[in-house]
């Protein structure tokens, strides 16, 4: 599985973290940055990873900043990007079950690193259920397209 992975600096321990954690996972991670801890703008990250996934040339996404939010809210601007802001794992198994999600978001400041790894390989593991859920996703779409005619 191709993902890609970015965060801005508030995210960039926690980001270095999970790469670590998916080491092994058996996935290929392509680092959208930041490179360090020096202050940068979360929307230029998040752009690129949301841009890749929604795409296609990366099936799913990581993203990481200070509490998840401003990356969810870029990363669901890209047509096709459902991210998922997922402080636990009950609710990063949920949002692939029930809502295919297809970018993962942590809270750099809200989560730590084993917490993390944990999150993320629920994430990546668990698969999307379809059935009546399938059906709810038919409808994002369809708003989707609506929306950016």
């Amino acid at each position: 599985m191709n993902i890609i992975i970015g965060a801005d600096h508030a995210g960039y321990a926690l980001k270095e973290a999970v790469k670590a954690a998916l080491s092994t996972a058996g996935c290929r991670l392509v680092d959208a940055g930041t490179r360090g801890e020096e202050s940068v703008d979360y929307p230029d990250f998040g752009v690129l990873a949301a841009e890749g996934v929604s795409s296609g040339r990366f099936e799913r996404g990581i993203l990481v900043c200070g509490s998840g939010v401003g990356m969810a809210i870029v990363a669901n601007k890209f047509p096709g990007v459902r991210a998922a802001l997922c402080l636990d794992e009950e609710t990063a198994r949920l949002s692939r079950q029930h809502n295919d999600s297809n970018v993962l978001v942590l809270a750099g400041r809200k989560t730590d690193p084993d917490t993390a790894g944990r999150i993320a390989r629920v994430w990546l593991e668990t698969p999307f259920e379809g059935g009546r859920h399938q059906k709810r996703l038919d409808k994002i779409r369809e708003l989707e397209q609506r929306l950016c005619k």
